[in-house]
């Protein structure tokens, strides 16, 4: 079993024991319980609903487990069927191939709690919670320390897994611990030193470890107003500065330092440039846009082509922060 870190039907562990199920309603509609949990896992789930570029195929299956235990059932059942495992939660940093994705697309996304200790400052939410969501919550109970991210349109399981940053901060810097599930059902718990944390990435990307929950440290007794003021203004900031009105997946590529991928791209005269429906965004070069119809494909070719372009102007490769799952072909026209 393969696991790659990149909603719909939700599923806990039942009280009382089903029996697997299958339901066959067409040849390529198939619905599948699993045991001891009331788990769906159906066939060809269009993708494109839960990926922010809403782009993508289909899951050949897909499974949206509820809490830690219907997780390991899902892997289970794909160790058990030999099926590949591709792990989805907001869908907000990756592109989806238009042909989809093989095996089982579990999403953790509905894995959610969270738990304010005002006595220590710690923070404790499961890989689902959406970190714009935990940022307001902090701000209005005057918590300090995670200001910076409220406008990262991603979950906590993909952001620890990133290292997700903005504003000259980033999730290393806030971490006390993870919870990591292996593929085989075990749990570990590892510090920011075990995670390997560099720009924008760290040990569990590429690897076939899950985080289930993290814990933060953060700052309580703040004024909320104060610190809801300086949550609102990294928000307009993210506003003013980069587009929203159109499906993007956020930053394309890394800024490779000491330059900004966007500066690169727009000297390089490609704001505006388009293939298909996807589009270097006029207000910010560093954000491909889905300006309406666009297929994954536009947009794998697009990354090339500025890739391309920026190489030849600067003698320098750009490298992708978005994460391209699935199958593109190499030759973009």
């Amino acid at each position: 079993m393969k696991i790659s870190q990149a909603a719909g039907n939700i599923c806990t562990v039942s009280a009382t024991p089903t029996q697997k199920q299958e339901t066959d309603k067409s040849s390529d509609n198939k619905i599948i319980y699993l045991p001891g949990t009331d788990c769906m896992i159906r066939s060809q789930a269009a993708l494109s609903a839960f990926t922010s570029y809403r782009v993508g195929g289909a899951a050949e299956w897909y499974v949206a487990p509820r809490n830690l235990e219907a997780l390991q059932a899902s892997l289970n059942y794909a160790k058990e069927h030999n099926l590949t495992v591709t792990i989805l939660g907001a869908g907000s940093n990756l592109l989806v191939s238009d042909r989809g994705l093989p095996g089982l697309v579990v999403a953790t996304r509905h894995l959610r709690h969270s738990h304010f200790d005002p006595e220590t400052g710690l923070l404790t939410v499961a890989a689902g919670e959406a970190i714009p969501s935990l940022a307001w919550e902090a701000a209005q109970l005057g918590w300090q320390g995670l200001e910076w991210a409220v406008g990262i349109p991603g979950t906590v399981g993909g952001a620890v897994v990133m290292n997700a940053g903005a504003h000259n901060s980033c999730i290393a810097d806030i971490l006390v611990s993870a919870e990591i599930l292996s593929p085989d059902g075990t749990l570990e718990t590892l510090s920011p030193e075990q995670m390997g944390y560099s720009y924008r990435t760290s040990l569990l990307q590429g690897s076939d470890r899950i985080v289930t929950q993290a814990t933060f440290q953060l700052q309580p007794g703040a004024d909320p107003a104060t610190v809801l003021a300086v949550t609102k203004q990294h928000k307009q900031h993210r506003l003013s500065t980069q587009p929203y009105n159109f499906p993007s997946c956020g930053s394309v590529f890394r800024n490779p330092k000491p330059y900004a991928a966007g500066w690169l791209i727009e000297q390089t005269g490609l704001k505006g440039y388009q293939i298909g429906g996807a589009q270097v965004a006029q207000l910010h070069a560093n954000f491909i846009v889905n300006r309406g119809g666009a297929k994954a494909s536009d947009i794998f070719c697009l990354i090339r082509h500025i890739q391309e372009k920026v190489q030849e102007r600067w003698s320098i490769l750009l490298e992708p922060e978005v994460k391209m799952m699935g199958e593109f072909q190499a030759a973009c026209g």
